[in-house]
């Protein structure tokens, strides 16, 4: 189970790092929230207290790095996961299991083993090519909906890559 969780939230990362082809979506209340969909992909490498992991899968984000929602889809179209987080907690949904933890940040890290900038996803979502944490974004496809980030430094590395569709 927690290395499906890790799997979700690894993909949860490479999402927000991946879809740069943001476009306004208008909900309730006429409010503009940023949204991207497509497939992500991420790999963190092997550590003495951590198993390798890996997901991939497509997925749907909206909102900001304060506040949104991330889902998860099986091959046939099923939600897997549902990440949702504000500035007073995030939660992860598999089934019928929730979690919750304090921020997007801290559920981040407890699923992938490993901590991820949310806001420099956010922002290499938005084509800024920010370096942040030792992760380093690789934006060359960006055009084309293709973001990878990396990180080799601090243990353990990791991958996230993403394709967002038009």
């Amino acid at each position: 189970m927690r290395q499906r969780f890790a799997s979700l939230l690894l993909g949860l990362l490479t999402l927000f790092l991946v879809f740069g082809c943001a476009a306004p979506r208008t909900i309730p209340g006429g409010a503009d929230i940023p949204s991207w969909n497509g497939r992500l992909a991420v790999r963190v490498q092997a550590t003495e207290s951590l198993a390798s992991q890996a997901f991939s899968s497509t997925f749907e984000l909206q909102g900001q790095p304060q506040q949104g929602q991330l889902h998860f889809y099986t091959p046939l179209g099923s939600t897997a996961a549902a990440i949702v987080w504000s500035p007073e907690r995030a939660q992860i949904q598999t089934g019928s299991d929730i979690q919750y933890f304090s921020d997007i940040d801290a559920l981040i890290a407890r699923v992938l083993g490993t901590p991820v900038p949310v806001s420099a996803l956010f922002a290499w979502l938005a084509g800024d090519p920010t370096s942040m944490d030792g992760w380093q974004v690789d934006q060359s496809q960006f055009p084309h909906g293709k973001i990878t980030a990396r990180r080799t430094n601090p243990a353990p590395q990791a991958e996230i890559r993403v394709i967002l569709e038009p």
